[in-house]
C-alpha cells in the first residue's frame, strides 16, 4: 500500500464526501456558524479560510463529529454522525491543531496504537518512513520537538487509510524544508483519490494545495471558488505598494505624503485602492503601463516614493480584501 493508492476495503460511495445544510452553532455570547451551505466533492484539496472567530474550527469540529449543531444537515460520507458515527471514524482521518500524544510511549507505539483503532489501515514502516521520522521512531513522543510531533500527528491521522482527511492548520511549528514535505504527501493523497479538507493560515499554502476555497467570516461564506477565480475576482492581475513622503527624494527624515484617492483611482490600468498604515496598495492591470502613469501623478502632486514594489496578485490580497487586516479575537 502506498499513499497514491486509493484506500481499500472503505465504502463505495459516490456522493459528495461532504454536504452542509442550513448548518447553525452558537455559543453564550456569539453565532459562530449562520445558516452554512457547503459542498466538497471527493477527491478534491478543499481549503477552510477566515479569519480568527470566522466559524471555521467550529464548521470543522462539527463535521469531525466533536461538536453537535444548534441546527441543519451534516452528512460526511454519505453518513450522519448521529447514526453512522462508528462507520465514520473508520473512514476518516484527523489531525487538530494540536494533538496530547502518552509522552512516554515510542513514535512506533503510538503509531501501533492508533493503527489498533482500524480495521483496514497503511502498514507502520510506511507511515514512519512518510512523515520522515525513520531516525525517531524507539524515541519517546516526550523528546520530540513541536515539528516532529505535527509529523507523528500527521502520521496518525493517515495510518486508518482514510477517505475523508481533515488537516486542521497542519504545518504550524514546521520548518520550511518540512514543510514543504507535507505538501508533497497531500499531493500524493490527492492523487491517490482521497479528500482533503484543509484549515490553513498560510494563504500561500492553501494556493498552493487546494482546488477550492471558501473563505469565511462572521459565520458564513463569503467567497468561493478556485484560488485562480478568487485572484480574478479582485479586478487586477498585479498589486502595486508604495508609500509617498513630501521631501526630495533621499531627505534624512522625508515627510509623509497624503495622495487623494481619486488621484490614483482615475488612472486607465488601476481596478481598485486602499490604505493601510500610509501604505498604499493599488491593483492593476498591464503593469508596464500602469505604473509610468501613476509615477506622473505622484510627480504633478510633489510627491516622491520613499518605497515601491510590486508582486502578482495573490490569495492573500484576495483575503486581506474581503476580510480586512484588524485582528480578532477566537
Amino acid at each position: 500500500m502506498t499513499l497514491a493508492a486509493k484506500p481499500s476495503g472503505k465504502g463505495t460511495f459516490t456522493g459528495p464526501s461532504l454536504l452542509l445544510r442550513g448548518l447553525k452553532k452558537a455559543f453564550t455570547d456569539v453565532q459562530a456558524v449562520d445558516g452554512l451551505d457547503l459542498e466538497v466533492v471527493q477527491g478534491e484539496c478543499f481549503g477552510l479560510l477566515g479569519p480568527n472567530g470566522a466559524g471555521k474550527t467550529t464548521t470543522i469540529e462539527i463535521c469531525e463529529g466533536l461538536t453537535e449543531a444548534d441546527e441543519g444537515t451534516v452528512e460526511v460520507l454519505g453518513l450522519n454522525w448521529a447514526t453512522g458515527a462508528g462507520e465514520l471514524r473508520q473512514r476518516i482521518g484527523i489531525q487538530l491543531q494540536e494533538t496530547q500524544f502518552p509522552e512516554k510511549l515510542t513514535v512506533e507505539e503510538t503509531l501501533r496504537l492508533f493503527r489498533s483503532f482500524f480495521h483496514h489501515g497503511i502498514p507502520i514502516e510506511e507511515s514512519i518512513r512518510t512523515s520522515e521520522l525513520e531516525e525517531k521512531r524507539h524515541s519517546r513522543v516526550g523528546g520530540l520537538s513541536g515539528g516532529q510531533k505535527q509529523r507523528l500527528a500527521m502520521a496518525c491521522a493517515l495510518v486508518g487509510d482514510p477517505e475523508l482527511l481533515f488537516l486542521d492548520e497542519p504545518t504550524t511549528g514546521l520548518d520550511p524544508q518540512a514543510r514543504r514535505h507535507l505538501w508533497d504527501v497531500v499531493d500524493q493523497l490527492k492523487q491517490g483519490g482521497r479528500t482533503i479538507i484543509l484549515t490553513t493560515h498560510y494563504m500561500d499554502e492553501a494556493e498552493r494545495l487546494c482546488d477550492r476555497v471558501a473563505i469565511m467570516d462572521h459565520g458564513h461564506v463569503i467567497a468561493l471558488g478556485s484560488p485562480q477565480q478568487l485572484i480574478a475576482a479582485i479586478g487586477g492581475e498585479d498589486i502595486v505598494e508604495f508609500a509617498v513622503s513630501q521631501g526630495p527624494a533621499g531627505a534624512h527624515e522625508p515627510v509623509r505624503g497624503v495622495v487623494d484617492p481619486a488621484t490614483l483611482t482615475v488612472i486607465p490600468g488601476v481596478q481598485s485602492h486602499r490604505v493601510d498604515a500610509a501604505l498604499h496598495q493599488l491593483s492593476v492591470s498591464e503593469l508596464h503601463t500602469t505604473v509610468p502613469r501613476i509615477f506622473a501623478a505622484l510627480a504633478a502632486e510633489g510627491l516622491h516614493l520613499s518605497e515601491f514594489r510590486t508582486h502578482s496578485a495573490t490569495l492573500e490580497d484576495v483575503f486581506v480584501r474581503l476580510t480586512g487586516r484588524n485582528l480578532r479575537d477566537e
